[in-house]
C-alpha cells in the first residue's frame, strides 16, 4: 500500500455539460459517453494503484450522466465530496485541501487522461514520496494532467493560476517554484480536450475509452 492520497477531480459526464469542445463533430451524447468511459478507466486505474486513500471531488448530477449506473458502482470504492469554489482554480485548491485532511501527500489527476494506468499512477505517487516536494505532469497542450503535493498549503497557489490555457503548466510550475517548492516532472501526456486528441490517446489505452473511441465513425474523428 502506497501511503498517498490519489485525488480525482471529476465532472458528471452529462450530454451538453461535459466535453462540449468535442461537439461538433461528436453529438453531445457521444461526447458524454466518451467522457464517462475516460472517467471509468481513470477510476479503475486509481483503485488499482494501491494508494492508501482514494477520493473524488465531484460536480454535477450523477443521475443525469452517461453510464450513470457504472459510475455509481465505481464510486463506491472512493470517498466522494463536492467541489467547492467559484472558478476552476479555486475548486482545485479546495479539493486539495479536502483531500489533504487524511494527512497524506496528495496526487491529483483529472478525468481526461484514460491512458494513465495503475502502474503510472503508482510510479507517480512513489516519485512524490521519494522527492518529498512536488510533482507535476505536463500535458502536450501546455496544461498539466497531474499535480502531487506533500505540503497542502501549496494548493492555495492554484487559485491564482489561470486554468485551461496553453501556459497553465508553465505558470503552475513557476508559482510553486517562486514560493520555494522544488518541482519534479512526471511524464508528458495528452489530455482529451479536442477531437484530434481522441485517436492518439485511444492508441495508448486499453479500456473503456479505447472501446468507445473505436465505436465512433472515422469521419467524426477527422
Amino acid at each position: 500500500m502506497i501511503p498517498c492520497t490519489v485525488l480525482v477531480v471529476a465532472k458528471a459526464p452529462i450530454p451538453g455539460f461535459a466535453k462540449t469542445r468535442l461537439t461538433p463533430p461528436l453529438t453531445p451524447a457521444e461526447a458524454a459517453d466518451l467522457a464517462a468511459a475516460a472517467l471509468l478507466d481513470t477510476l479503475t486505474a486509481v483503485r488499482d494503484s494501491t494508494a492508501q486513500h482514494v477520493v473524488v471531488a465531484w460536480t454535477g448530477e450523477l443521475t443525469r450522466a452517461a453510464r450513470a449506473a457504472e459510475l455509481d458502482a465505481a464510486l463506491q470504492d472512493f470517498e466522494v465530496f463536492a467541489q467547492r469554489g467559484t472558478d476552476f482554480g479555486q475548486r482545485l485548491a479546495c479539493a486539495h485541501a479536502d483531500a489533504a485532511r487524511a494527512g497524506l501527500p496528495v496526487l491529483q489527476i483529472g478525468m481526461d487522461t484514460p491512458q494513465a494506468d495503475a502502474a503510472l499512477l503508482a510510479a507517480s505517487a512513489r516519485q512524490l514520496l521519494d522527492c518529498g516536494e512536488t510533482v507535476l505532469g505536463p500535458a502536450t497542450d501546455g496544461g498539466w494532467w497531474a499535480l502531487g503535493l506533500t505540503d497542502p498549503q501549496a494548493a492555495r497557489l492554484l487559485a491564482d493560476v489561470p486554468m485551461s490555457t496553453d501556459r497553465t503548466g508553465e505558470l503552475t510550475r513557476s508559482a510553486l517554484q517562486d514560493n520555494g517548492y522544488a518541482v519534479h516532472l512526471l511524464p508528458v501526456l495528452t489530455d482529451v480536450d479536442h477531437v484530434c486528441d481522441i485517436a492518439p490517446v485511444a492508441a495508448h489505452s486499453t479500456g473503456r475509452f479505447a472501446a468507445a473511441a473505436a465505436r465512433l465513425t472515422t469521419g467524426a474523428l477527422r
